[in-house]
């Protein structure tokens, strides 16, 4: 049986969807071998810094500009390349699948009857380049983005934020991303999480938390 199923009285309002992973697929290793002919570090050091370190959490977080994370990047990396050069190489990680539009779709009908979110660890640079060339933003009530809010999931404040921008207790909140740990997080607040999977599993969490994927109804 499944233990996330809602109650009669608890109906699903909001469903907030995670974006990397979900709507846009990445390859973080794409820019971390472009890059290697700009410095002697390897592969898997420039994928680190770029992807997985403080300095990262910090530009996710709106805490540093993107030309002081490229400033801190080229020094750590002793890199041979300006800014200008720097972005196309940094951006160019994200590609769209089948999965991915399926996901927009579904997402998309669903802002007919419920309050739509996204919700998204993200830097600015990143998020002006999907903005340009990945057209999923418009399947979205609201979008929420660590960079805006200076808070990264899965910190128990960014949730709360997301559902403060959407008017939805925890309990009436679905919640879809790849990434178990940001789940986790949002379950501790009594959010309905689910981890992301397939477009087939995620119709049936939808399902089973009471949530009709045919429109029913305008959202105001």
């Amino acid at each position: 049986m499944n233990n996330n199923k809602i109650n009669s009285t608890d109906n699903i309002e909001a469903i907030i969807f995670d974006l990397g992973g979900v709507l846009v697929d990445f390859d973080h290793m794409l820019a971390a071998k472009k890059i290697l002919g700009f410095t002697s570090k390897s592969p898997q050091e420039i994928f680190n810094l770029f992807f997985d370190s403080g300095l990262t959490n910090l530009f996710e977080e709106g805490k540093i500009s993107p030309q002081e994370f490229f400033s801190r990047v080229k020094e750590a990396l002793n890199l041979r390349l300006d800014y200008k050069q720097f972005q196309p190489i940094f951006n160019e990680i994200f590609f769209f699948t089948e999965r991915n539009q399926a996901v927009y779709n579904l997402a998309k009908a669903l802002m007919n009857s419920y309050k739509v979110a996204l919700l998204s660890n993200i830097n600015i640079l990143h998020f002006d380049y999907l903005k340009k060339n990945f057209p999923v933003f418009n399947a979205f009530h609201s979008i929420i983005t660590s960079f805006s809010l200076g808070l990264r999931k899965p910190h128990p404040l960014i949730y709360k934020k997301a559902l403060d921008i959407l008017k939805a207790a925890p309990q009436n909140t679905f919640y879809t991303d790849d990434r178990i740990e940001l789940i986790t997080g949002a379950r501790a607040l009594g959010i309905r999480g689910f981890v992301f999977k397939s477009v087939e599993q995620l119709k049936i969490d939808l399902l089973d938390n009471g949530v009709s994927i045919s429109p029913k109804k305008t959202v105001s």
